[in-house]
C-alpha cells in the first residue's frame, strides 16, 4: 500500500517520515499488558500484517510485558524495512502484581534505552518518549532532569529522537529548553478534549500529537450518541472515533492497536472514513452530552 492510500497520509516525527494511522503494539502481551500473549503465532501475524498494509509507525514500550512486546516485534520484523520507524517509551516499570510504578531517575532511564535497544535488535531508537504522568492524566512537576538524560543518550548516538508523554504545557515547554520534541502522547479523544490548546499549540509547531485512548471516559449517553452516528455511517464506533481523531487536527497520528488480523485491516480501513461537516458538528456536540 503506498502513502497516498493511507487514511490521512503521513506526518514527520524530526525527519522521520510516518503514516498518520500507525500501529500501537500494547495489546501483543497478556491480560493487562502482563505477561506473554495466548497466541504468539498471531502476534507475529498482526506484526506483518502491519507491515504488508504499509503501515511505518508502530508504538510500544519494553514495560509492555515486561518486555515481552518489543521481543516479538524483533522476532517478527527484524531486520526492520528502511521505512519503519519504532517509537518506544521509558520512565516506568512492572512490579510483580502487574502494577507500573514510576522508573525515572537517571540510571533507571538509562538502564531502560540500552534494555529497549537490546529487546529490539535497534542500534539506536528511533524516537524515545519520556512517560511522566499516568494514562489518566499528567502530574505536576519538573521534567528537566529526565529529559536532560535523554539528551545525553540522543549525543549519544543511542537515541535519534525524544517525545513526551503524559505531560501537561508547562512540561512540554519546559523539555522543550533542553531538546528538539518531536512529539506529545497524551490521553485524547472525542469526549476528553482537556488538551484541545495543546493540540492546536503543536500542530502550528510542527510536533506530531499521538492520542491514545480512542474510546476511554466515555458517558453511556455519549456512547449511545457515538454508536447512532456510527449506525447512520454504516461503520463501527472505533472507526467513527478514529476518523474525527484524523480530521480533528493534520498533526494528529493514531496508534490503535489490536492483537487481531482482521480487526487491523478494520482500523486501518475504517481510520480512513469521509466524515461530512454535519457529522463532525454533531461529533463536536457528542462531548457535551
Amino acid at each position: 500500500m503506498s502513502d497516498t492510500a493511507h487514511p490521512g497520509g503521513t506526518f514527520h516525527l524530526g525527519d522521520l517520515t510516518v503514516t498518520r494511522v500507525g500501529y500501537g503494539a500494547m495489546q501483543l502481551a497478556g491480560p493487562g499488558v502482563f505477561g506473554p500473549p495466548a497466541d504468539r503465532d498471531a502476534a507475529i501475524a498482526v506484526l506483518r500484517e502491519v507491515v504488508e498494509l504499509g503501515i511505518t509507525h508502530i508504538d510500544t514500550s519494553d514495560f509492555y510485558g515486561p518486555y515481552v512486546t518489543n521481543e516479538i516485534i524483533k522476532e517478527a520484523l527484524h531486520p526492520y524495512p528502511d521505512d519503519l520507524h519504532i517509537v518506544t517509551k521509558v520512565g516506568a516499570r512492572r512490579d510483580d502484581e502487574g502494577g507500573w510504578p514510576h522508573a525515572r531517575t537517571p540510571d533507571e532511564l538509562r538502564q531502560q534505552v540500552h534494555e529497549n535497544l537490546q529487546h529490539l535488535g535497534l542500534d539506536a531508537l528511533d524516537v524515545v518518549n519520556m512517560r511522566v504522568g499516568a494514562v489518566d492524566g499528567p502530574e505536576a512537576g519538573s521534567i528537566a532532569e529526565q529529559i536532560e538524560t535523554l539528551a545525553e543518550l540522543q549525543k549519544a548516538g543511542d537515541i535519534r529522537h525524544i517525545g513526551v508523554s503524559n505531560v501537561s504545557a508547562d512540561q512540554l515547554a519546559e523539555a522543550q529548553g533542553i531538546a528538539s520534541i518531536v512529539c506529545v502522547q497524551n490521553n485524547y479523544n472525542l469526549v476528553h478534549r482537556a488538551d484541545d490548546a495543546l493540540v492546536d499549540s503543536t500542530a502550528e509547531q510542527g510536533i506530531a500529537f499521538v492520542p491514545f485512548f480512542p474510546l476511554g471516559g466515555f458517558s453511556p449517553l455519549q456512547s449511545d450518541k457515538l454508536s447512532d452516528i456510527a449506525q447512520r455511517l454504516d461503520a463501527t464506533a472505533l472507526s467513527v472515533a478514529l476518523a474525527w481523531l484524523l480530521h480533528r487536527s493534520p498533526n494528529m497520528l493514531l496508534i490503535p492497536g489490536t492483537s487481531s488480523v482482521a480487526h487491523l485491516r478494520e482500523n486501518v480501513a475504517g481510520a480512513g472514513l469521509e466524515l461530512s461537516p454535519e457529522i463532525l458538528t454533531e461529533l463536536d456536540g457528542v462531548a457535551a452530552s
